[in-house]
């Protein structure tokens, strides 16, 4: 840790020292102070703290991408067997003559169904892990090198995929997923620092859903594009240099582009910046103050988001990492087939996030709805629709349209989530949002172990029988967990976020005071 904090401090000092557009102290500038200012301001056209969203956006679509490519790619790996041609119950016939056509010149490493899963599922050991440091780092240091340097190590381990795979085979790939997942546990903690001193309150819900939507558009490139790179060049290693080299290129923009905060930023305009001094406050420029640890984990509120976490991750899980089982196993969909359906749902659940997040700070604007009121409303209509619409799409049987028309809506309604409880962090505690979103999706990312596992258990011989099941229980988790946070959950800032500014107001009131009765003495 200590190593990491020299790391990001030289890198921050670094950054600082850089010619700025506002640095009237140069000697001999080669245009004036006010030119310069007024120039390095007009290139910018779009605000700096969107800028900045898209930028997260970004981020977080590359961090996706390279997340969800092996369950695509795992496929073109593995050794596949053909379907059978009988139709069995509880299952779909399928397109058998497709499905043998396809396995006649595929010959790929002998990895059976538990192998797979470990390795699908060894992402989220290494994704644990560094969400609490990665929350503290970007708190003490900003979350522009914290979110930088996690997703440029993922898009490495990216890069290093089919050699590792050629070197180690399973092991191997097991050992770099979770390295990989190491890296990408930052990305949520620091972005969400960011959010706290870019976003006003006013705009938090459309720039929470445009950043977190990245999601989406991560899950739509790493299914559909996988597919596609992979039918085109005739090899599964090219997914892998693909999305790499993409984070690599990002790494850069987001370098030069991107700063913790207002104050730092060379390029950002008077007016911009006076408009979020106002919205947010000025930023400290001490070192933050010790976290109160026994206060964040006694907040009932924040206990209520965890669980809501909890509820969206493990119904979002099941759909990232099944989905496409369920289309190959049930529906027996050929691979190009399940690709392109597969992204559908993610397309839809961007655009309606996007809405949804556009709806949520109109109400509050309006004071349709207080700010606890409107987390509340768009978490449960999140938790209720996608799991109502999964098992009316269980009980379709092999009605294809119908069944993918229903998960679509499923996940569009679930977009819901990040104008919800997905920005419910930022109105709990601004100070320490990165530590609040690191312990939230940390808890919550537990269920992407989970889910995957007992999805495989419960499905040993993927009928439509053992699916209902699996989509029972994701409603039930939906519900407990939306109950939780519909009774305990605020929009409110907690107590505890200002705690020791105060005590530090307090501090340098009473050091006046008793300079003051010296002086006194001394005259």
């Amino acid at each position: 840790m200590k190593f990491f904090e020299r790391l990001l401090s030289s890198l921050q000092s670094v950054s600082e020292s850089k010619i700025k557009c506002e640095n009237p102290t140069e000697r001999t500038p080669l245009i004036n102070h006010t030119h310069r200012s007024s120039l390095c301001q007009s290139v910018f056209i779009i605000p700096q703290r969107w800028v900045m969203a898209i930028m997260g956006f970004l981020a977080v679509a590359n961090a996706y991408t390279m997340r969800v490519c092996l369950n695509i790619a795992i496929t073109q790996m593995v050794r596949r067997r053909a379907h059978s041609p009988a139709y069995e119950e509880g299952s779909c016939p399928g397109d058998v003559e497709e499905a043998m056509g396809e396995t006649t010149e595929i010959s790929g490493y002998d990895w059976d169904e538990e192998t797979q899963g470990i390795i699908l599922s060894a992402f989220y050991y290494g994704y644990i892990v560094t969400h609490l440091p990665g929350g503290i780092l970007a708190e003490r240091f900003g979350g522009k090198y914290s979110l930088g340097f996690g997703v440029l190590s993922t898009a490495v381990f990216t890069l290093l995929t089919p050699w590792t795979v050629g070197l180690g085979g399973a092991t191997g790939l097991i050992i770099l997923r979770v390295l990989e997942g190491l890296g990408e546990g930052t990305t949520f903690p620091a972005l969400n620092a960011m959010l706290a001193r870019w976003a006003p309150v006013s705009e938090r819900g459309r720039m929470g859903s445009l950043v977190f939507g990245g999601a989406q558009i991560g899950n739509i490139a790493g299914t559909y594009l996988s597919g596609l790179v992979i039918k085109e060049s005739g090899d599964w290693q090219s997914v892998f240099y693909l999305f790499g080299a993409v984070g690599i290129l990002w790494f850069i923009l987001w370098a030069i582009l991107c700063y913790n905060d207002p104050e730092s930023h060379p390029f950002i305009s008077d007016k911009e910046k006076k408009y979020l001094e106002e919205a947010l406050g000025r930023p400290q420029n001490s070192q933050p103050s010790a976290i109160p640890w026994k206060a964040i984990f006694t907040s009932v509120p924040l206990w209520a988001l965890v669980c809501a976490q909890i509820g969206h991750d493990y119904g979002y899980f099941t759909m990232v990492t099944d989905l496409p089982k369920y289309m190959t196993g049930v529906l027996k969909f050929d691979i190009h087939r399940t690709g392109t359906l597969a992204a559908l749902p993610y397309a839809v659940m961007w655009i309606s996030s996007i809405i949804f997040g556009w709806m949520c700070d109109k109400m509050v604007k309006r004071n349709w709805l207080t700010v606890t009121n409107a987390r509340k409303t768009f978490t449960t209509i999140a938790s209720v629709g996608p799991g109502i619409c999964m098992i009316l799409a269980s009980y379709s049987g092999c009605n294809t349209e119908t069944v993918v028309i229903l998960f679509t809506a499923s996940m569009g309604l679930m977009g819901a989530f990040y104008p919800g409880m997905k920005v419910n962090a930022l109105d709990l505690s601004s100070n320490y949002a990165g530590t609040i979103m690191a312990i939230v999706n940390g808890v919550g990312a537990i269920t992407g172990i989970i889910a995957p596992y007992l999805v495989g258990l419960l499905t040993p011989d993927s009928t439509l029988v053992q699916w209902r099941l699996v989509f029972w229980i994701t409603l039930a988790v939906f519900i407990v967990t939306n109950l939780v946070f519909v009774a305990w959950a605020s929009g409110d800032e907690q107590w505890w976020n200002k705690v020791n500014q105060d005590n530090r107001k307090q501090q340098e009131v009473e050091i006046s005071t008793v300079h003051s009765v010296n002086m006194d003495i001394k005259l």
